[in-house]
């Protein structure tokens, strides 16, 4: 089965929507994001297959929308889903330190590095809230969709004032 996918734009630029069936996403990518997805050959286009993702989208950048509430199919490693589950409990509004969403994943001190990682890889940008992720003095730090991105989303969010 081919991979379905859509763009979309958004203030972030085109969003690259993707997934294995209608409305089930497996990832959202921006233009010149690090590590981020690339249509294949194998990949067929569909407008319609994530309409739902779409109009959450609208909706969250409207300010209409705190949380996503879309199937997801994203594979990663053991820890890497731990990570991510972890990520998912980041409420809108809100920053967590590496070290608090080490903590927050059940992992000891020592793993915060092997956590940023897994931040890092993030397949879903936005709707798994990694922009959420700051560094341990507050300083916005690494976000594959590049700072100014992660600063467009903190302030529409409203943890950060323009």
């Amino acid at each position: 089965m081919s991979t379905l996918y859509t763009t979309h734009p958004s203030p972030l630029g085109e969003l690259l929507l993707a997934g294995p069936e209608p409305g089930v996403l497996a990832s959202v990518t921006v233009p010149g994001q690090k590590g981020g997805a690339r249509v294949l050959p194998d990949w067929r286009r569909d407008e319609t297959a994530f309409a739902e993702v779409v109009r959450q989208f609208d909706a969250y950048f409207a300010g209409e929308l705190k949380e996503f509430e879309v199937p997801l199919a994203t594979r990663g490693s053991e820890f890497r889903e731990r990570v991510w589950s972890a990520l998912d409990r980041v409420p809108h509004g809100a920053t967590v330190t590496y070290g608090e969403l080490t903590a927050m994943a059940g992992l000891g001190p020592r793993a915060v590095r092997a956590v940023g990682g897994a931040v890092g890889a993030n397949p879903l940008t936005v709707v798994r809230p990694c922009h959420r992720v700051v560094g341990a003095d507050g300083t916005l730090t690494g976000y594959a969709g590049g700072l100014e991105r992660k600063r467009w989303l903190l302030t529409h969010e409203g943890v950060l004032s323009t």
